[in-house]
């Protein structure tokens, strides 16, 4: 039995989680919780053992100086608790750590040892894909779960996916099995610039998660900082020929795919999101899964001797079909 010190009880729990790693294209995932983190100062209140769960050859320990006397830092997953106010208050359980090198079932029960003794209502896994999206369109977020009435209930897929799965997949599995209500967020990251920061990916899975748990997050200096990464990219591309008419083909597909997407729907949870900021006041390793479960690299700035990707044939898609074209595809990686 896992015992714990100094947390109070706390209110309608949700469990927020991300790793590093193979389920994490440009560091969105996991740099969406730190973002968590530091706005809402959460306080650490347990980590798990680095020595039962990581490869100390893959993830190596760092050494660092505090005042003249040298120390070490072990990567492992740190859980830590954040307290967000509001007319209804309730509490975030943060899981921020690295996918373990091993012992996956035990890494998982472990967690799910936390979350049964803190009473958490709900687990929402963050995770982010290499895929064929464009940089200059809004992020693609696809939400997934493997419990049929959750998914009817909130406005979730139901996951199909077969194929190679990551951490997120055995996390929300062992969930699932174990009667914890899960959800994994997916954000597709454009594969030719797949290097961390994504502060677009980023903001939008927060964005997401804000909807998904009805909680105002503030977002600080992010969608300053997406904007700036939209800018920066679109000058790297422009000095390629080649990937400026690659990108132009993505964004024809995305286009042609979505053109629903200005649906009664959609306009009616952007503008419920921005009542919400309104009366809340101001704003405050390795390849990546991608949409088939292979690993991938980038395309603009790690290959540049790299041949241009094969072109993506234009979706056709029936009347009534758009949206949830391209949250299929992602969809394949939440495992």
């Amino acid at each position: 039995m896992i015992e714990l010190e100094g947390v109070p009880e706390l209110i309608d729990p949700v469990m927020v989680a991300a790793f590093e790693g193979w389920n994490d294209a440009g560091d969105a995932a996991s740099t969406a919780v730190a973002h968590l983190d530091k706005e809402w100062k959460g306080e650490v209140f347990a980590a798990l053992d680095a020595e039962d769960y990581y490869d100390f050859q893959v993830n190596r320990p760092t050494v660092w100086m505090d005042a003249g006397v040298r120390k070490i830092t072990w990567p492992t997953t740190r859980l830590s608790v954040v307290r967000v106010g509001g007319e209804k208050p309730r509490d975030l359980v943060l899981v921020r750590g690295i996918e373990p090198s091993m012992r996956w079932r035990s890494f998982c029960n472990e967690l799910l040892g936390f979350a049964h003794e803190l009473g958490v209502e709900l687990v929402v896994i963050l995770g982010a894909l290499l895929g064929d999206t464009p940089h200059t369109r809004p992020v693609p977020i696809s939400g997934t779960t493997s419990d049929a009435d959750l998914a009817q209930r909130m406005d979730l897929e139901e996951t199909k996916y077969e194929g190679p799965t990551g951490i997120v997949g055995i996390l929300q599995e062992a969930c699932t099995h174990a009667g914890v209500p899960a959800v994994s967020l997916w954000a597709a990251v454009p594969h030719y610039v797949s290097q961390p920061p994504n502060p677009k990916a980023t903001l939008a899975l927060l964005n997401r998660l804000e909807d998904l748990i009805d909680v105002r997050i503030p977002l600080g200096e992010l969608p300053e900082d997406a904007r700036a990464w939209q800018v920066g990219v679109d000058q790297l591309a422009a000095e390629d020929s080649e990937v400026a008419e690659y990108v132009q083909t993505l964004e024809e597909a995305r286009d042609t795919a979505e053109l629903p997407e200005a649906s009664g729907e959609a306009i009616a949870r952007e503008f419920e999101r921005y009542l919400r900021r309104r009366d809340g006041g101001g704003s405050p390793p390795g390849g990546h899964a991608t949409a088939d479960g292979s690993d991938s690299a980038s395309y603009l700035r790690d290959n540049p001797g790299r041949a241009k990707p094969t072109r993506p044939a234009k979706p056709e898609t029936e009347p009534g079909t758009g949206p949830d074209t391209e949250a299929d595809d992602e969809d394949s990686s939440e495992e």
